[in-house]
């Protein structure tokens, strides 16, 4: 009996020191976490998948509302659209319940801002284990726009005896080597049937007049291709006066929002006419006039967010030069008559720019005449190097000066004019929203 539980207490002292099944009893205890913490990354995982869509969903549903089309609706109506969108799309996900969304839609000024927010919960499938059934996630995106921006363009055209030179150098040769006093200008003489713009037309010479004409017409079509919404832009277009005996603003067209209308008036700029060589000593360019009528013309500009606020641009186009009777004139050159041929003064643009009036200049380089010499003695002093280029030409520069910062334009004689215009019809609008 005695061995038999020596035997016995043998046993469970071996069993006691026995440490060989340690490892799997640990592994067991450790398991669970362990599996609960894989099962957790997996719904982590899943939780971030989802996330991920639905703020791409959210980011779609921004800039719908914000989209070129809804920037033409309401704020509420944007919203709506923004709404539809996040559901339809989020309808689709698998596993996942929405608890809330926001779309909120707010204009200011000349931009529109969309604010997409959520709220949704996923189904977990380990981390329910541990007694958390779903998981939540929120997410928002923004979008913004501009808006439309309504702009009233005053075009003010130069049509002015000047305005009959060749548009081109090649035009321009064609005209000196076929007129006796070997004469660039296609001037409008209604007292001579045999005058130098009936001449031009004979020749076949395409005058600055006449490409402003087409280059005003296009720009009609630029515009209309160029809105967002309708009525976006209008137009009005004045000339410095279809007669000597009428110099003065003369309107081509008051302003209207049609388009096309304006494109049809605007074939009826041409060259001013003159009955006489020397009519009123010639002074047909009267800026200092001129920018003070079209000053009054143009009303108190807005800030360009509705169609009863719109910004104003003046659109000039010219060469530059004045020639009117000013016994104030600034330059060199004063006869002694009272004539004065100079570059435009830059305080008339000033004028108008303090009213918050956005200049866009157009400077059609007022070409060298070297064979004449009325220009070798009155212009080449303002006018530096064979076409006047700037900065060596003082036209170019009180040009320049003239225009609103980034709205200057300065053709050369091979570039196209109604390109010209186009490009800075362009920079006006983007500068029209970039400055708010």
């Amino acid at each position: 009996m005695a061995a038999h539980i020596s035997r016995i207490s043998e046993s469970l002292r071996c069993f006691a020191s026995d440490k060989s099944g340690n490892i799997a009893v640990l592994f067991c205890l450790a398991l669970l976490p362990i599996l609960t913490a894989m099962g957790c990354a997996v719904d982590y995982s899943m939780a971030s998948r989802l996330y991920a869509k639905l703020d791409a969903i959210a980011d779609a549903a921004a800039l719908v509302a914000v989209s070129q089309v809804a920037t033409a609706t309401s704020n509420s109506a944007s919203q709506a659209s923004a709404l539809s969108m996040f559901n339809g799309q989020a309808s689709l996900l698998a596993n996942v319940t929405l608890n809330s969304v926001t779309a909120t839609v707010t204009s200011s000024g000349t931009s529109k801002t969309a604010v997409v927010s959520y709220s949704a919960t996923m189904p977990t499938t380990f981390m329910s284990v541990v007694g958390k059934p779903t998981v939540t996630i929120n997410g928002s995106a923004t979008a913004a726009a501009a808006l439309p921006t309504y702009i009233d363009f005053y075009l003010l055209l130069d049509n002015t005896p000047s305005m009959g030179i060749g548009a081109t150098p090649t035009d321009v040769a064609k005209m000196v080597n076929n007129t006796s006093d070997q004469c660039g200008f296609a001037c409008h003489d209604l007292n001579d049937s045999n005058n130098y713009y009936n001449l031009a037309k004979s020749l076949g010479v395409t005058t600055r007049i006449d490409v402003v004409r087409a280059a005003t017409q296009q720009l009609m079509d630029t515009a209309t291709t160029t809105e967002q919404v309708s009525n976006q832009f209008r137009m009005a277009i004045y000339t410095f006066g279809s007669t000597a005996a009428a110099a003065g603003l003369t309107t081509i067209t008051s302003l209207t929002s049609s388009l096309s209308s304006a494109k049809t008036s605007a074939a009826n700029i041409d060259l001013m006419t003159v009955n006489g060589q020397g009519q009123f000593d010639d002074m047909d360019t009267n800026f200092d006039g001129i920018f003070p009528q079209i000053n009054l013309a143009i009303a108190s500009p807005g800030d360009g967010s509705t169609a009863a606020q719109p910004q104003k641009v003046l659109f000039f186009v010219s060469d530059g030069v004045a020639d009117e009777y000013n016994w104030g004139c600034t330059q060199p050159g004063l006869n002694g008559d009272g004539r004065c041929q100079e570059p435009i003064t830059v305080s008339l643009c000033t004028a108008i720019k303090n009213r918050g009036i956005k200049i866009a200049v157009l400077y059609t380089t007022y070409l060298a005449l070297t064979t004449n010499s009325w220009y070798n003695s009155t212009i080449a002093p303002f006018n530096a190097g064979p076409f006047g280029p700037s900065p060596n030409s003082l036209i170019a520069q009180n040009m320049q000066s003239c225009a609103t910062p980034g709205l200057f334009f300065e053709v050369s004689p091979t570039q196209g004019i109604s390109t010209a215009m186009n490009a800075l019809f362009q920079k006006a609008v983007k500068s029209s929203h970039l400055t708010q």
